[in-house]
């Protein structure tokens, strides 16, 4: 005989709990752990791909982690420097920039910024905050990432962490199989497809959207004469699985950039801006469509509130928990909306019934 709802609530409430307190707690550790799981997680298709043309699992996981390797020593001697510099680069000139800034609109709009305006305070603001709190800024965000011993591990780990959940991948999702309460089995098993549908078409889709347009918007803006296009290409692409973040945030620095190195230039300034409608337009029209899909179920609004939540109270791991997390509860939420219009509660009494 099944437990008591109140009961199973009390143990699924206390089990919650202490996964919430465990990622309090642990988030700098477990932050290895999250991203090999999601690295494991992303590449798991293509094992399963590989073992149906033939290969052992043991086989496709070698061959995906050769390929994974190659690919990591070319962005390495090719792609990571040139983006670490721009970067650097980029940095280093913002606070030209907004002098810059400062001196175009006092020439074009004088009325605006006299000595006492309120726009020529805040532009003064900006600059000598971005002068005197830049260095402190860039520390504090590399050590609050982590130190440089850690940074090393975590490249040794996640790899590590990756290589053996790919290749312990299914047994693991057997094992945890048998370990379901048995009367509710079938319910859980329905929803875990449920979520692991939402996630495969949110993170396998978008992870391929974002790689897709951030290696479009570098290039291309490298190809246009942009200074910082490859960091700005990267960012943007790196913030697409947010709707909308991705090219507005970097047509906004792109185009900021391209005012100020192509100025008098009209036709660099609108093959700068015509590179992100027309990624926008590629990603509304067909990558978004063939890869995501519009059945994924997590709307922008809840994906935006889950991420600024979970990284409010867990940092950084809390934002890479925050999209599995979100999916699993609007599926967990649609299927309480479900069981809800069955109830008696929403239908009332029936014709049945009344007889």
């Amino acid at each position: 005989m099944a437990l008591p709802v109140n009961t199973q609530l009390k143990y699924w409430g206390i089990a919650s709990a202490f996964f919430l307190i465990a990622l309090w707690f642990l988030g700098d550790v477990i932050l290895p752990f999250v991203l090999g799981g999601a690295v494991a997680y992303f590449l798991d298709p293509v094992a399963d791909r590989l073992e149906r043309m033939g290969c052992s699992r043991a086989l496709a996981v070698v061959i995906i982690t050769l390929v994974a390797l190659l690919i990591f020593v070319v962005m390495a001697l090719l792609v990571v420097p040139t983006l670490v510099e721009q970067a650097v680069a980029l940095f280093n000139v913002a606070p030209q920039l907004a002098q810059d800034l400062q001196a175009f609109l006092t020439t074009r709009f004088p009325e605006l910024l006299d000595a006492d305006s309120t726009v020529h305070k805040t532009l003064l603001s900006v600059g000598e905050t971005i002068r005197e709190r830049g260095g402190q800024l860039l520390e504090s965000v590399l050590t609050s990432a982590a130190s440089i011993i850690n940074v090393v591990m975590l490249f040794v780990i996640v790899p590590v962490v990756a290589f053996y959940l790919l290749y312990d991948w299914d047994n693991m999702v057997a094992k945890v199989d048998e370990l379901l309460p048995r009367d509710h089995a079938p319910t859980i098993r329905q929803l875990a497809r449920d979520v692991d549908k939402t996630l495969a078409s949110f993170i396998r889709g978008m992870g391929t959207v974002c790689l897709i347009l951030g290696t479009y918007y570098a290039i291309a803006l490298m190809l246009v004469g942009l200074q910082f296009g490859l960091v700005v290409g990267a960012l943007a692409g790196l913030v697409t699985f947010i709707p909308y973040v991705g090219a507005l945030l970097g047509g906004a620095l792109a185009i900021g950039l391209a005012l100020f190195q192509f100025w008098g230039d009209w036709i660099s300034i609108g093959l700068v801006a015509g590179v992100f409608v027309l990624g926008q337009v590629i990603e509304g029209n067909v990558l978004t469509p063939k890869l995501v899909g519009s059945s994924v179920g997590l709307h922008p609004v809840w994906l935006i509130f889950a991420l600024s939540v979970f990284g409010t109270l867990f940092g950084f791991v809390g934002m890479l928990v925050a999209v599995p997390l979100a999916a699993a509860i609007g599926v967990l939420a649609r299927f309480a909306i479900g069981q809800y219009k069955d109830s008696r509660l929403y239908r009332g009494l029936d014709d049945q019934d009344t007889a």
